[in-house]
């Protein structure tokens, strides 16, 4: 039959008897319906006495059966852009709540120290100031425990301190750092007992590397020019190094302070010092402003090596503490 004469449902979709099922059309009559359609053409006009019927979901002209909505995938398909839309939006204000916060939250520098007599105090007041003058970076003071006992304390005549205004800290409390400086006086050119004992009471810390990656640095104080000024800080740095802590000196970045002959000075390239003498002398201009300097550095270096919350040391299996 010409092509001219075929009906005008011709090229529409029919179902096959394939695959197909009995249903009752809107004239009562059963038909046979499948799942899948192709083009009728007029070799398959015989099909419709088979059972085979045009579709009645047949597409509009000009449009392909491919452009037909389909509940199901049409779901999965918003459903999905919604997703895509929707989550990177929360995503972001989450992230950017949590940055208001980081601004919001100040670097903390721990300034831990042993003072007998007041010098190596002053010094940790003066390194506050430094450190509470740097933008976003607030200086914490702590003492570390005493040892001796008040009877030898008292022999000594050692002026008595008041701890209620600075507390004494305990080892768990220096992984809330962003940054240590210890101070201690000298003893035959290493730290004091009390700060040693503290160190040596880290040992969890230790185990799991709690400290790692936090920059540190040292204040001393001793009792002449060749009383320790450096190798106290020397004799330190192997707390530092087993810990694995990033020890931070100040070089010569206090200028010309740090060349001045006319006067006598603690401090060295290692940390900022100070001279007590018998205990009597007090610190000179140029010693409180290097501390005040120390302080202001060490702020400066921990904003610049500020570690996010997220960050965690990759730390070994095998590291496991052994007691002898």
């Amino acid at each position: 039959m010409p092509a001219k004469f075929l009906p005008s449902w011709s090229s529409q979709r029919a179902y096959c008897p394939l695959n197909s099922s009995l249903s009752e059309d809107s004239s009562g009559f059963q038909v046979k319906r499948s799942s899948c359609s192709f083009p009728t053409t007029p070799f398959l006009l015989l099909s419709s006495f088979m059972g085979c019927v045009p579709s009645k979901n047949r597409p509009p002209a000009g449009v392909s059966g491919d452009d037909l909505p389909n509940p199901e995938s049409d779901a999965l398909v918003s459903d999905q852009n919604q997703t895509q839309h929707t989550n990177p939006v929360e995503a972001d204000g989450v992230v950017a709540e949590q940055e208001q916060e980081n601004k919001k939250k100040k670097l903390r520098v721990f300034i831990v120290f042993y003072s007998m007599y007041g010098h190596v105090e002053m010094m940790a007041r003066e390194i506050k100031k430094g450190v509470d003058s740097t933008e976003g970076v607030e200086g914490v003071l702590y003492r570390v425990p005493e040892t001796l006992s008040s009877e030898v304390l008292e022999q000594m005549k050692v002026p008595k301190n008041d701890d209620g205004v600075v507390p004494v800290i305990v080892p768990e409390r220096l992984v809330e750092a962003d940054g240590v400086l210890f101070g201690f006086p000298t003893r035959y050119g290493s730290m004091a007992a009390q700060m040693k004992a503290f160190f040596d009471s880290t040992g969890e810390l230790w185990k799991e590397q709690k400290l790692a990656g936090v920059p540190a640095g040292f204040f001393v104080s001793t009792g002449t020019q060749g009383g320790g000024q450096e190798t106290t800080v020397w004799t330190a740095i192997t707390q530092l190094a087993h810990h694995g802590m990033i020890y931070v000196p100040i070089g010569y970045t206090f200028g010309a302070g740090m060349f001045q002959m006319d006067s006598l000075r603690g401090g060295s390239p290692y940390g900022s010092g100070v001279l007590s003498g018998d205990g009597t002398r007090n610190p000179t201009e140029t010693e409180v402003a290097l501390a005040e300097h120390h302080g202001k550095y060490m702020a400066t270096i921990v904003k610049k090596l500020a570690r996010p919350s997220s960050f965690h040391v990759p730390v070994g299996q095998n590291v496991e503490r052994k007691r002898q």
